[in-house]
Formats: structure tokens, sequence, C-alpha cells
């Protein structure tokens, strides 16, 4: 059963959160600030959090810069606010995909198993079963997992989408759109700005461990992936 902890300062959006998860088979965990927030996602054994931006103490981009030091956790952003800028700077942050209040419980569980299953959380066994290996990037879709030589690298679920998308097509040029498609579900509409930042991301791990870039940007198109040996 899938934990899914759930932060809100306000009882009864966490009541009316929490029963929509239960009735979907989730087991809800509850985290009332901030500061509950980060203390629950320490102790481990959670697939997803359901953060409130809002929160009283630390607010909810706060604890995902803090979840994102060190876990690729997926995060879904709740928020009162439906400005765009707000949007962006939630998926940029890491967040896997944003709310706005009021919003419907049964959308919010769709929301909820889309992120899973595209995380991996959610799959059953067989799903999405397959290993990509170009270079010495090795991206396993069933074990969710991304490793260069023999480091291993966290991903956020979107970063693993868009790298996932790269990989599979590695001569080939994406456009912006063609990876927004492959890392976003149906009605979430991002700016271009949000997939450099994501791009950003993703070179930034890989140059953690390594000085060979991992994407190649194509001017006035979009990205391809590019590994050692590859042509640029």
């Amino acid at each position: 059963m899938q934990q899914i902890l759930v932060v809100d300062d306000e009882p009864h959006i966490r009541d009316v959160i929490c029963f929509a998860i239960e009735r979907a088979g989730m087991r809800p965990v509850v985290a009332r600030s901030g500061t509950e927030a980060v203390t629950a996602f320490r102790r481990g054994r959670l697939d997803l959090v359901v953060l409130d931006v809002g929160l009283p103490d630390i607010d909810g981009l706060e604890v995902c810069r803090e979840i994102r030091k060190t876990s690729a956790l997926p995060i879904l952003f709740l928020s009162a606010r439906d400005e765009e800028i707000d949007r962006i700077l939630g998926l940029e942050m890491g967040g896997d995909d944003y709310v706005t209040k009021p919003f419907s419980p049964r959308e919010l569980v769709a929301r909820i198993r889309a992120i899973l299953k595209r995380t991996g959380a959610g799959a059953m066994p067989g799903d999405q079963a397959g290993v990509l290996s170009v270079g010495d990037v090795v991206l396993d879709r069933a074990a969710r997992s991304v490793a260069l030589a023999a480091h291993s690298l966290q991903l956020t679920a979107l970063e693993f989408a868009i790298l996932d998308a790269l990989m599979s097509r590695p001569t080939m040029v994406f456009t912006r759109e063609q990876l927004m498609q492959a890392a976003y579900h149906p009605g979430v509409h991002v700016s271009d700005r949000t997939i450099d930042s994501h791009i950003r991301n993703i070179r930034a791990k890989f140059a953690e461990v390594s000085r060979e870039p991992v994407v190649t940007t194509v001017h006035g198109v979009g990205f391809r992936f590019h590994q050692a040996g590859m042509a640029s």
C-alpha cells in the first residue's frame, strides 16, 4: 500500500484529502506544518507528498527544497493561488504537479495515481519494463534508476521522464514541446523555461560525476542526448 504524506494546516482540507486517499486504497500520513512534514519525510517509507504551499511556519517551497537535497520523492503542490508564476516556480523547484484550491478530491487522486505510475511506485510488476543503455549511461525504467558508469544518480520524476525521452532516441533533436509532452500529463501547461530548468538540473547532476555533457543544446530547435564518442 502506497503511503502518501498529506501536508496542510487546514483540518478540513486534510480530512477531505485523507478520506479520498483511503478510498483509493492508499494510506495517508498527516503533517500539519512544514516542520512536521520534514520530520515525516526523514522517517522515510513514503511514496508521494501532497504539499500545501502556504504553510504557517516553513512554506511548502522551502519543504520541497529540503526534500530535494537528498531525495527524488514525488511532490504534488497544493495552493490557493493560481498564478502562472507560482505554478512555474513550484515545478522548477522539483514539484511533479500543481493543483489549485478548491479542487476535486477525485481529480486529486487521479493526479496522484498518474504521478505514482510515472515514477514507478504505482506500477504493476512488468509495467514500463526496459533498460536503456547509451554510452556509459544506463536508465532502468522498472527500477526507476539512472547510473553513469558506477555512479547512481538521483533524478526527480520529471527529470527521469525527460532523460528517458532523450535516451530513447539519442540522435533525435527534441523540441521543448516534445519534452513537455514526455514529462507532463495532459492538462498541465508550463513555460519553455521550465523545461530549460529541468535540463539544467539534469546537467548539474551528471556534472557532479563526469565532465562529459549529457544533453546538447541545438540552438533554435531544442535538445538531444549526448554521450562521449557521439557526434556533437
